[in-house]
Formats: structure tokens, sequence, C-alpha cells
């Protein structure tokens, strides 16, 4: 038995190296960030004269560090709140004077221009920061225009530094974001297996429940897969990752659909054993290789390879969930065959096969290819040769 001393130290050395790989994630934001910031309070100030330009490098680090995806659309939005902000807070501290009311008012009114002319959320709180700034840094301030030329520059060099000078590589932050959502699918798919052999519904419902917390690695996963893809289009320096990236661009819904389609097969499992229905090992088995075949994506798309190991592991578990009709399945078990073909064929389709290519590949794994169209709505086996 571990001693509780061994444990503290085991978990200490994990929380160091989750630690450090998060500071290795974020090295490469950090230095960007720190470069944009200097850069633009150099323009600022010492190029182009600006007294006291900190508009500049705040709007450098906000357009670099807050707007990972879409950048040139926060960017805009970055300028647009700035211009809002400064406007009422200069009109309205020259009318009603400086002091806690009126700074609240200031900030009350830069929000509600802020949504009424349709902002998302970087808009209205630059709006607000911006008001909130200019109502209580009067000394700092001069003419309007000259803080949202501030904001403008700042902005500017920090598009500058994304795509010209640092540009992210696009490949390595998709694929450190796509590894823990393929990770959890994967590992999910094993434990729901040997939840199923051991009938342990208990297991199940857990494996459940960390497959919706894992809802958070799919949404980083997307969202990487849209910064990549305008990093690619605006730095001309990493053109050269469009080939492998697109494997993570195009498979990345896909992979998304699957994971519903497999926390429904896990409901329905749980259902099932909690009706002590029958469950053949087969099922099992089968929602074993879908497991596997999410873990060969992940691999073959970290590679650059083409996912020809997890199209088959993918077939191999239809193939086996087709045996349980043999074995026989209840109401519930069923549907899991049902849900093992569907997350197969999202999972092909991840790895590049044609949408429409793909359920035909699933159903001659299945032995449905031949059958009459009536027998494949009905989900029923037809009679074998000899039977009745």
């Amino acid at each position: 038995m571990t001693s509780a001393p061994a444990r503290l130290v085991a978990r200490s050395r994990a929380g160091l190296a989750a630690g450090l790989h998060r500071v290795r994630g974020g090295l490469a934001l950090a230095v960007q960030a720190g470069l944009g910031a200097g850069i633009a309070w150099f323009l600022a100030h010492d190029v182009i004269g600006r007294p006291a330009p900190f508009f500049a490098p705040i709007a450098a680090v906000i357009t670099l560090a807050s707007s990972v995806g879409q950048r040139a659309r926060r960017t805009v939005e970055l300028v647009i709140g700035v211009a809002i902000g400064i406007g009422i807070g200069d009109a309205l501290i020259l009318l009603i004077g400086s002091g806690p009311w009126q700074i609240g008012l200031v900030v009350l009114l830069a929000i509600l221009v802020a949504t009424a002319v349709g902002g998302g959320t970087p808009l209205v709180v630059q709006s607000a920061s911006s008001a909130v700034l200019v109502a209580t840094l009067t000394s700092a301030s001069g003419l309007p225009w000259t803080r949202f030329f501030d904001a403008l520059v700042g902005g500017g060099v920090g598009l500058v530094v994304m795509t010209v000078l640092l540009p992210l590589n696009p490949l390595s932050v998709v694929r450190r974001a796509a590894d823990p959502a393929l990770r959890a699918l994967a590992d999910g798919l094993h434990d729901v297996a040997t939840g199923l052999r051991a009938r342990d519904r208990d297991e199940i419902e857990a494996t459940l429940v960390r497959l919706r917390a894992a809802e958070t690695s799919f949404a980083a996963f997307s969202t990487a897969v849209t910064a990549a893809r305008e990093n690619v289009a605006f730095a001309p320096a990493r053109w050269h990752t469009r080939g492998a990236l697109a494997q993570y661009v195009d498979g990345a819904a896909q992979v998304t659909y699957a994971l519903r389609n497999v926390r429904v097969l896990i409901r329905r499992v749980s259902t099932g054993l909690g009706d002590e229905e029958k469950m053949p090992p087969v099922l099992a088995t089968a929602i074993e290789l879908l497991g596997d075949a999410v873990d060969l994506l992940r691999q073959e798309w970290a590679r650059a390879d083409e996912p020809l190991a997890a199209r088959e592991r993918a077939l191999g578990a239809v193939a086996e969930a087709a045996k349980a009709y043999d074995e026989g399945v209840g109401f519930s078990g069923g549907v899991v065959v049902a849900q093992i073909r569907s997350t197969a064929t999202d999972l092909l389709r991840a790895s590049g096969v044609d949408f429409a290519e793909a359920p035909r590949l699933v159903r001659r794994a299945a032995g449905w290819h031949n059958r009459p169209r009536a027998t494949r709505r009905s989900g029923r086996r037809p009679p074998s040769p000899g039977h009745t």
C-alpha cells in the first residue's frame, strides 16, 4: 500500500509537470504579447511622439492575448470599443466632472452603447475599461482622437507581431489542443468496454460524467482550429503547415459529433444494464475497438500520416457489433449497435473519408450492403440462408 508521503510526492510531481506543460504551451503567446507591448509603446512614444500612449501597449496585449481566433474581427471591436469609451468618458467628464457616481454613469452608458451597436464581449469590456481610464486618468488625457490613435497603433502592432514577426506554429497549437480531447474520448470508450464486460453500471455512469467534463477540451480543440485556420491564412511563414493542419481542420467537427454519439451510446449501455438486458460480449469488444480507432487517429494525425489504421479499426468495431444480432439483443442493445455504427461513420469522415462513402463502408462492414431497403429501415437482420 502506498504511504501518504509517497502519494503527496507523486501528486506534487504531477502538479509540477502539469504546470511546466502549461508554461511551455503559453510561452510563445507570452513572448508575442511582451514584444507587441514594447513595440507599440516605442512607436507611439518615441517615433510618433505621444507623451503617455498607454492605450497602445494595452491594445497590443489585448489583441494578442485575448483574441486567439478571429483576431482581425476582435481587433476591430477593440478599436471601436476604445472609441466609444473615450468619447462617452470625455464628453461626460467635461459636462459633469469626475467622482464616484460620474464614473459609474460613464461605465453604464459605455456598456449600453456598446451593446446597442451589437458588440460582443471584447467590445463591451473595452468600452467600459476605456471609459474608466478616461474618467480616472484625466491628467493623462489629451484630445480624444489621440487615445483612439494609440489604440489603433497597438492593435496594428499586435496583428503584425502575430502574422509576420512571431507567428505561432498553428500545427503545434492544434496538436496540443487535440491531444487531450482525443485521449479523453479514447479512454472513455475503453472504460465503457471494461465496465460493460463487468456489468458495472457505476463505472459506466462515472465514465459518462468524465466525458461530459471533456466538453471543455473539445471546445478548446475547436477554438484552436479556428485560430489556426486564421493564422495560416494571414501568416505567410506558416503556409507550409497547411497540408498537415488540414487533417485537424477537416476532422474537428466530426470528432465532436463522435463524442455526442458516444455519450448516447453510454447512456443506453447504462439503461440496458439497469434493465438487466442481455448485452453480448461482442458489444464490449466493438466499443473497445472504437476506442482504439480514436487513439490511432490521434497518433496518425500527430505524425501527419493518412489515418489508415484508424479507419480499419473503426470498421472492425462495426463488424464486431453486427455479430450482436446473431447472439440476440434487446432494445438498448440494438441502440448501442446503431450508435457504434454512427460513431464509426463520424470517425471515418474525420479520417478523411468522403461524406457519402463513409456510411457505405460502414454498411459493408456490417454486412448490410446487399440487404433489402425495408430490412435496413427496420434494423432487423434478414433470415440467414436455410432459415425460415
